[in-house]
């Protein structure tokens, strides 16, 4: 497939959103049942939830220009909400929306300090405004991973991503990448959460790489349903397609087809392998080791990077079964 820079921009920004933002909830959960130290709800809950809403605004920025006309995004945004029984992509541009405002009222609460309690759970956990947002943003940030996911592993014709994989991927990649964030927010604020963000981080990175070595070995060994044979009925163990038909290009050949050779692919399929799973984990090491605030901020950036890779990669390793006629010229 055609990776579309939009695309791949959205699925990373809003994954590092949702991300950020369950990280948060997380050391909040932690700090009132008194496994971490309080935290300020204004210069830390609230602005952390603000770059949330800065991330998840970008992602959707970046939706709009995907279209071919971003204009439509406002007159017809509508429609693609109504689909929401059948269409995964209607779901999350339901998700969407709806997390961003628990997002939004989470950074109010916090900030105007409506963390009155309500009522104490077990004698131990005290419950306010705050938790209840948090929590309900958790599950629509869960719900919103799922629809992002399903847009890609819900087509069975594209094999490589009609897999549970695609949506463990996207899931652990965007809990990596928000922790990581948390850390690196954590290290700027001067809080002393980072190697509580930065421990989860690593969990987290390296179970999407248990994940994404599954799935890239998977789509290695993956026999492809659809062949020059059965898309011609011909039953012939030797079929040699030796043109396209035409020698300019095409809507075809330019949007399901990267357009790049192998050794572009084991570039990019190198450079995402270290710089989201190896490299990070390191700078998190050593920022433990030399109490650096700017090495958490490094990692963050150096993972984020090394994600844009892995998602033009995930789109380039997608065999569009129409590929069989259109890419191979004589």
């Amino acid at each position: 497939m055609h990776p579309a820079f939009s695309v791949i921009f959205l699925t990373t920004l809003i994954g590092a959103g949702q991300g950020l933002f369950m990280a948060l909830v997380t050391g909040q959960v932690y700090s009132l049942a008194n496994l971490l130290a309080p935290q300020d709800s204004q210069s830390f809950y609230a602005m952390g939830a603000l770059i949330t809403a800065t991330l998840l605004a970008g992602g959707l920025v970046a939706a709009v220009f995907h279209l071919g006309k971003p204009s439509y995004f406002i007159t017809r945004a509508w429609r693609g909400m109504s689909q929401w029984r059948t269409s995964w992509l209607s779901r999350e541009l339901i998700a969407l929306p709806m997390f961003m405002l628990l997002v939004l009222a989470y950074a109010a609460v916090h900030y105007l300090g409506w963390t009155q309690i309500w009522f104490t759970i077990k004698g131990q956990i005290p419950v306010d405004a705050s938790l209840v947002i948090g929590m309900l943003g958790v599950l629509m940030s869960v719900i919103l991973f799922v629809s992002t996911a399903m847009i890609y592993a819900s087509l069975k014709f594209l094999q490589e991503w009609h897999t549970a994989l695609t949506v463990a991927n996207f899931f652990l990649f965007g809990l990596a990448s928000g922790f990581m964030l948390a850390a690196a927010f954590s290290a700027w604020m001067g809080i002393e959460l980072v190697s509580f963000f930065g421990g989860w981080a690593v969990v987290f990175t390296v179970l999407a790489a248990i994940t994404r070595a599954f799935s890239m070995l998977r789509n290695a060994r993956i026999k492809h349903k659809s062949t020059l044979a059965s898309a011609l009925g011909i039953r012939h163990t030797k079929i040699t397609q030796r043109s396209m038909g035409f020698m300019g290009g095409s809507f075809n050949t330019r949007e399901f087809f990267h357009g790049q050779g192998p050794v572009v692919l084991a570039m990019a399929r190198w450079f995402f392998v270290l710089n989201v799973f190896v490299f990070p984990v390191i700078l998190l090491a050593a920022s433990n080791l030399l109490e650096s605030a700017s090495l958490p901020v490094l990692a963050f950036v150096v993972q984020y990077l090394g994600l844009l890779a892995e998602r033009w990669y995930f789109f380039a390793e997608a065999r569009h079964p129409q590929n069989l006629y259109y890419q191979t010229v004589g």
